[in-house]
């Protein structure tokens, strides 16, 4: 037992806090973010951000909040006043007139100087003489001047002196508000750092019409398969329909070994195409064009005729080869091997796809591999097109996304990036997160009324509406849904109001 009046051991108080001890406002629950700023928000030229938080301090001191934006290249801040809404909900808005990423942030204060006033106007109301609060707001006004610019100081000083003087009137003078507005106390400010990010895309990336076409298919002689000077010619027909975006599936060589014939068959039949992402062959790969279909200058014809019409050449790019693929002779290792010795291909069992043989991200050479398919975009890329459907993207890697689409865009902002990616929700949800541009969606199987009214409700509201931006077909060269193969005519017309909105 310790003896009577010995002192009793103190507990450990932790350190006080610095400076910003003082500080009192609080920010939370800022309107749009992706993740707690993880994920960029999504927007196009020319849109208008608007922003929320909430904001708030204790007690009863009046608060100013403003709205922190900049291009991501600037150093500066741009600010601009944010307005109260209700229940400590304050908003504000910026405009991206440019492509590439925006920085956005909340900043706010207690303003002893709106405190002041207000109470003043209360003091004022009700006939009461404040000297002393007079004095008050001279320090404050004063304190403005120290901040302010000459011109702006020698106005305050005058406004101080007037204060100081008991010329209560000055107190609700609304261009001593306006300055001192423009001359704010922020030594104990309390900003949202370190920000949030805003992406602004082009406008084709917020809406945007696609017709698929395969150039094969394009030909008026039926002895002979469709180029692209065929494709060029049915452009008139594109144009007359809407369509701003023709999309070609892959426009590469196409291997013979294991090739697919019509309707799936697994063997083909003599002079059978194959299939077109069964991509690569003795005459090249990923950046070559089928011989079949044209020349490079054929291709760039058709670009140049496309955009005459007001379309843009959407590519496919699909990270996969066939058997017959360069990559399989000079790089096996970015592929599988089997125990066999035999390179693995493509499978969903019990379905082989023989012809196709994917890449495989588990390689130690993947950093080779990364930077060679990041190259075939920029291959494309100095083709002049801008516009890519990527094929299965939720098959690789979300790091590779994330690494490629950042670079990609930080180039070139103006290139749009679809994800062809029909698999669970939140693997597509995030895709869309790592910059893909527009996201394929399941609208082709929504059929019922109340089934759409859903699915859209959850497209359209935040935050998956900040992010995720859908691609609407209503259907694939793959996928045939029921109600196309055996609906109704009322289907094709529901189809048809939709397509209208």
């Amino acid at each position: 037992m310790p003896e009577t009046g010995a002192p009793r051991a103190q507990p450990r108080r932790p350190d006080l806090p610095d400076d910003r001890g003082r500080q009192r406002v609080v920010i939370e629950g800022i309107s749009p973010e992706v993740d707690c700023g993880r994920f960029p928000v999504k927007r196009v030229v020319g849109d208008r951000v608007v922003v929320e938080a909430d904001v708030f301090a204790d007690g009863h001191d009046q608060l100013s909040v403003c709205l922190l934006y900049r291009r991501e290249s600037d150093p500066l801040w741009c600010e601009s006043p944010m307005e109260y809404l209700v229940n400590d909900r304050w908003r504000g808005e910026f405009s991206v007139p440019e492509l590439g990423r925006y920085r956005y942030s909340v900043r706010g204060w207690v303003d002893h100087f709106k405190t002041w006033r207000h109470g003043m106007e209360r003091w004022l109301e009700a006939g009461e003489s404040v000297p002393v609060e007079l004095q008050i707001g001279a320090l404050l006004v004063a304190g403005a001047a120290a901040r302010a610019e000459p011109a702006d100081a020698q106005v305050l000083r005058e406004y101080a002196e007037r204060l100081r003087r008991g010329e209560a009137e000055v107190a609700l003078d609304p261009v001593l508000a306006v300055l001192m507005d423009r001359h704010p106390d922020l030594e104990y400010a309390v900003t949202l750092d370190p920000g949030l990010t805003v992406v602004a895309d082009p406008p084709r990336a917020q809406f945007s019409t696609w017709y698929e076409m395969f150039p094969r298919s394009t030909s008026a002689d039926p002895a002979r398969p469709g180029t692209f000077r065929d494709v060029e010619a049915r452009l008139p027909y594109v144009a007359s329909m809407g369509f701003d975006v023709l999309y070609l599936p892959p426009i590469h060589p196409i291997g013979a070994t294991k090739r697919k014939g019509k309707n799936n068959a697994v063997v083909a039949e003599e002079g059978a195409p194959g299939s077109p992402w069964a991509i690569g062959g003795a005459s090249g790969g990923h950046t070559t064009i089928n011989p079949d279909l044209g020349t490079r200058e054929d291709f760039q014809s058709l670009q140049a005729a496309a955009r005459r019409h007001g379309i843009e050449l959407a590519l496919d790019v699909a990270f996969q080869a066939s058997p017959d693929h360069p990559y399989v002779a000079e790089h096996r290792e970015w592929f599988r091997v089997r125990p066999d010795g035999t390179v693995q291909y493509a499978e969903n069992p019990p379905k082989r796809y023989e012809d196709i043989y994917p890449f495989n991200f588990d390689t130690p050479d993947w950093r080779a591999l990364w930077d060679e398919l990041a190259g075939i975009f920029d291959f494309w890329i100095g083709q002049g097109v801008r516009i890519f459907r990527v094929d299965n993207p939720h098959t690789k890697p979300f790091r590779f996304w994330a690494w490629l689409i950042s670079d990609l865009k930080a180039r070139h902002p103006d290139v749009i990036l679809l994800s062809e990616s029909f698999t669970r929700p939140k693997v597509m949800y995030q895709l869309a997160k790592l910059g893909f541009t527009q996201s394929y969606t399941y609208f082709a199987w929504r059929r019922a009324k109340w089934e759409i009214e859903q699915y859209f409700t959850e497209l359209t509201t935040p935050p998956v509406s900040d992010f995720f931006r859908p691609n609407l077909w209503p259907n694939t060269p793959d996928i045939l849904t029921e109600q196309l193969q055996y609906g109704t005519r009322a289907t094709f017309q529901s189809r048809l109001v939709l397509a209208a909105t």
